[in-house]
């Protein structure tokens, strides 16, 4: 149901443009209307498996491309794009870009504005880590994705903690199961979406982030304004930072801060953006970004064009607290602006907030609305939260329940 929620848009669009044979993890079910067939490798970072599901898949069909817009298989389909003969940017480019540490070190090469970083292997150098670095710090696993496993540390005395709570995130990897102890990036956080194509990168949107108060960093919430004045500030370094990790070909989603209003690189991913935000910036500007992915996978040309000026702004609803679901309910009319309500969570499940849990075992769902700008859009959805109702029984006695779900 999540999968759906947070990616039938890009099936949805691609399925709008060419035939689609799907390799996927368990059998399909809301994918079936924008599929022609589907092999089920139950791990598809399991190279082996994948390789021969892609091959045997090239024997049924004329294949013209292969992409995901998974992190975690960002290596895996391009080796097998790879070994299909079809275009790809390197597998090595695209372990880079998985690979925190080593992106870190390209930037520094290559002048893009980054973050100090060290990699460690024990909560004894985490300590001399950060104490050469300088409070606070953050700490996250080398090679994950969501924010899962970040976290802020301000004082000596909490880092055996965050080092414990980022190692095990941590050591969920298959890549690289470091962590990474890092400068604190103080400035507002946006990502950067961006299309590169046989090696020139267009700047198609930047999407401005809202984030939950330290330690975590969960993401609350995001909007994207075709007009925002931040495009020009922030595409030099989105540019600059994939071409020091050498991507070739695909979507791209930039993420930095703006420090002193400069931006800063927190990351690169090598793939379409989470949280709906691709369909944010189809909201706002026309683009389709899926589209795009599917089109640069097949070595052809994608169209940036942009058809809208407007904005759109995604809201994601977690409760204040960890605890049992007791009601989820929206009250409210339901304007042509509320563009979509979704919840994929239901009474009596159990909800768990970082550090015990992370963004799968909390969120409850989200909401996204337009307007002529992000102020608007997100005007609109601080409207439309208020007719929400939720309500969590506590695990613990006297906690109370998030009413301010943008902080």
């Amino acid at each position: 149901m999540e999968a759906e929620a947070y990616r039938g848009y890009c099936l949805e669009s691609v399925a709008a443009a060419y035939d689609l044979v799907l390799i996927t993890s368990e059998e399909p079910s809301w994918e079936v209307p924008f599929i022609r067939d589907c092999l089920v490798v139950p791990d598809p970072t399991d190279q082996a498996a994948l390789s021969a599901a892609g091959r045997a898949l090239a024997e049924r069909y004329d294949l013209a491309g292969v992409f995901t817009w998974t992190e975690w298989y960002l290596v895996p389909v391009a080796r097998l794009a790879r070994q299909l003969g079809l275009p790809t940017t390197a597998p090595e480019v695209m372990q880079t870009c998985r690979n925190k540490a080593t992106a870190r070190n390209l930037f520094a090469r290559h002048g893009v504005p980054s973050a100090a970083s060290l990699s460690v292997r024990n909560v004894q150098e985490a300590w001399a880590a950060a104490e050469r670095i300088g409070y606070p710090v953050v700490l996250k696993p080398a090679a994950h994705a969501g924010s899962i496993g970040v976290i802020r540390v301000d004082h000596h005395d909490q880092l055996p903690a965050a080092y414990d709570f980022a190692a095990r995130a941590a050591g969920v990897g298959t890549q690289n199961m470091s962590v990474l102890v890092e400068e604190y990036l103080d400035g507002p956080e946006v990502s950067v979406e961006c299309v590169t194509y046989r090696g020139e990168t267009t700047v198609v949107a930047v999407t401005r982030k809202t984030v939950s108060a330290p330690p975590f960093f969960e993401e609350l919430a995001h909007s994207v304004d075709a007009s925002d004045p931040l495009l020009d500030v922030v595409a030099p370094a989105a540019r600059a930072a994939i071409g020091a990790l050498g991507m070739s070909d695909g979507v791209s989603h930039v993420e930095m801060r703006l420090v002193d209003g400069r931006p800063r690189l927190v990351e690169v991913n090598a793939r379409l953006a989470g949280d709906m935000i691709g369909h944010l910036v189809r909201l706002a500007t026309g683009i389709d970004l899926p589209r795009a992915a599917a089109d640069i996978a097949c070595d052809r040309a994608p169209d940036l064009t942009p058809t809208r000026s407007s904005a759109a702004a995604i809201h994601l609803i977690y409760p204040e607290t960890s605890g049992t679901l007791t009601a989820l309910r929206y009250d409210g009319p339901r304007p042509p602006w509320l563009e979509r309500l979704s919840f994929q969570r239901s009474v009596g499940d159990r909800l768990l907030l970082p550090p015990q849990g992370d963004l799968f075992s909390a969120r409850i769902g989200f909401l996204i609305t337009t307007g002529a700008s992000a102020e608007d859009a997100r005007q609109r959805g601080q409207e439309a939260l208020r007719a929400l109702t939720l309500d969590v029984a506590p695990h613990q006695a006297g906690q109370g329940i998030r009413t301010d779900l943008l902080g």
